[in-house]
C-alpha cells in the first residue's frame, strides 16, 4: 500500500512543480505580449510627432509618449523604422528628448573641445545630455589641446573611419631650449639648451619637415604595443620603442618668433603627432623643444564655424535643444559624389546587392533615398559600372 502513495505524492510534486513552470511561461508571454503592447504605441506616436500630425494627434501622442516612452526605452526600444506604405527606406535613431518625445539622432556633432577634459570625457558628456547611446569621436584630441571634435551620433558612428582620415588643420606653440618626456608642458624635463635658435634657422630646419616624413610618435601616446598602449607602459617604467610611420605634412608655416616660443600652423594628414614635430625640430636645432598649447582648426569640412562651444552644447542639452548642433549624416563626407537612388535600387542595397552606375564611377559615393536621407556608402566595382553597398543605413 506503501508504493502507491509515494507514487502518488511524487505525482503531486511533479504535477506542482508543472504548474509553477506554466505558471512562469504564461508571465513571461504575458509581460512578452506588454512589452510589445508598449513599444508599437510608442513607435506610434513617435511617428505623430515626426510626421506632422493633427494638433489633437499631436497632443494624444504627447500623452502618450510621456507614458511609455521611459518603459519603452527600458525594453531596448531606441529608434524606429519609417514604414511609408512599406517602402524601404534610411533607419531613423531615435532618443530621448527632455520634453519626452523622441528625436533622430543620425548625424554629427562638431565640438570646440576646451583644455582639460579628454575626448572620451566629451563622448559622456553628449552621450548622457542626448541620451544617445552611441556616440563616438572621429579623431582623439589630447586632454591640453583645444579645438574641433567630430562626434557621430547613432548609425552615423559606421562614418567615423572615413572622417578620422581626413587632413587635419593646427595651429601649435613650440618652446624652444627644453625638452621632456611626453614631448609637452607635462612631462618631466630631460635636457635644457642654452642658446636659442633664430628665425633663418628655424625656417631651414622646418624645409625637412614639410612633405612626406617618417615620425615616430611619442612614447606617451595611444598607440598599442602589443595589445597595451604605449603611455601605460611609458609609466611603468618599461622601455617603449615605436616604430616610425609615414605621414604628411602639406603646409608648415611660422605665424610668429618670440623666443622661446614659436607659433606654427600645420595643415598635415591624420596621425601625424604635432609634439613629435616639435620635439624633432628642437632636436634637428639641438636646442631642445616641447610643445606648450595645441589647437585644431579643421577637421576634415568641419572647421571653428560649425563648431559648438561645449559649455554651449551642453546648455542646449538641458534645453532639449541640442539637435539645432545636428549635422545631417548625408553632409558629413562632401568629398564622396552623391548617387541618388530610386526605390528598386533600395532594395538591392539594403541586401547588399550591387546596382548599376550610371555613369563611370571612382572610388567611394554616398548613396541617397529620394528624401534626401543618407542611405548607403558605396564602392564603385566591376571598372567603374557598378556600385557595391559598403555601409547600409536601411532597415
Amino acid at each position: 500500500m506503501g508504493r502507491p502513495e509515494s507514487l502518488g505524492s511524487r505525482s503531486s510534486s511533479v504535477s506542482r512543480l508543472g504548474r509553477r513552470r506554466l505558471d512562469r511561461r504564461v508571465d513571461h508571454d504575458r509581460r512578452a505580449s506588454r512589452r510589445h503592447t508598449v513599444c508599437r504605441a510608442t513607435r506610434r506616436a513617435s511617428q505623430d510627432q515626426l510626421e506632422g500630425a493633427s494638433r489633437h494627434r499631436r497632443q494624444w501622442a504627447g500623452s502618450q509618449l510621456r507614458r511609455w516612452g521611459p518603459r519603452a526605452r527600458r525594453w531596448g526600444y531606441d529608434r524606429r523604422r519609417d514604414s511609408g506604405g512599406g517602402r524601404p527606406c534610411a533607419e531613423v535613431h531615435l532618443c530621448r528628448h527632455r520634453q519626452g518625445e523622441l528625436v533622430s539622432s543620425f548625424g554629427v556633432i562638431v565640438v570646440d573641445k576646451p583644455e582639460g577634459p579628454t575626448s572620451h570625457n566629451v563622448v559622456s558628456i553628449v552621450r548622457r545630455g542626448t541620451g544617445v547611446r552611441k556616440v563616438g569621436h572621429a579623431g582623439t584630441l589630447d586632454p591640453r589641446a583645444s579645438g574641433v571634435l567630430v562626434l557621430c551620433l547613432g548609425p552615423a558612428t559606421r562614418l567615423s573611419e572615413y572622417l578620422s582620415t581626413s587632413k587635419k588643420i593646427y595651429a601649435a606653440r613650440i618652446r624652444f631650449g627644453e625638452s621632456t618626456k611626453t614631448y609637452d608642458a607635462e612631462g618631466e624635463t630631460t635636457s635644457f639648451a642654452g642658446e636659442l635658435p633664430s628665425e633663418a634657422q628655424i625656417e631651414s630646419a622646418l624645409d625637412t619637415f614639410r612633405g612626406e616624413i617618417q615620425q615616430i610618435p611619442p612614447p606617451y601616446s595611444a598607440v598599442k604595443i602589443q595589445g597595451r598602449k604605449a603611455y601605460e607602459l611609458a609609466r611603468a617604467g618599461k622601455p617603449v620603442k615605436l616604430d616610425p610611420r609615414s605621414v604628411t605634412v602639406y603646409e608648415l608655416k611660422v605665424l610668429d618668433y618670440q623666443p622661446p616660443d614659436l607659433s606654427i600652423r600645420v595643415e598635415c594628414s591624420a596621425g601625424t603627432y604635432i609634439r613629435s614635430l616639435a620635439h624633432d625640430l628642437g632636436a634637428a636645432l639641438s636646442t631642445g623643444a616641447h610643445l606648450v598649447a595645441l589647437r585644431r582648426l579643421k577637421a576634415g569640412h568641419f572647421g571653428l564655424e560649425h563648431a559648438a562651444r561645449l559649455e554651449t552644447l551642453e546648455a542646449a542639452m538641458r534645453r532639449g535643444e541640442w539637435q539645432s548642433w545636428l549635422l545631417p549624416a548625408s553632409e558629413a563626407l562632401p568629398d564622396f559624389p552623391i548617387v541618388t537612388v530610386e526605390k528598386p535600387e533600395l532594395e538591392k542595397i539594403r541586401n547588399g546587392q550591387r546596382i548599376p552606375a550610371r555613369y563611370q564611377a571612382t572610388g567611394m559615393a554616398r548613396a541617397l533615398g529620394q528624401d534626401g536621407e543618407l542611405v548607403a556608402i558605396l564602392e564603385s566595382v566591376e571598372h567603374g559600372r557598378e556600385w557595391q553597398p559598403r555601409k547600409v543605413f536601411l532597415s
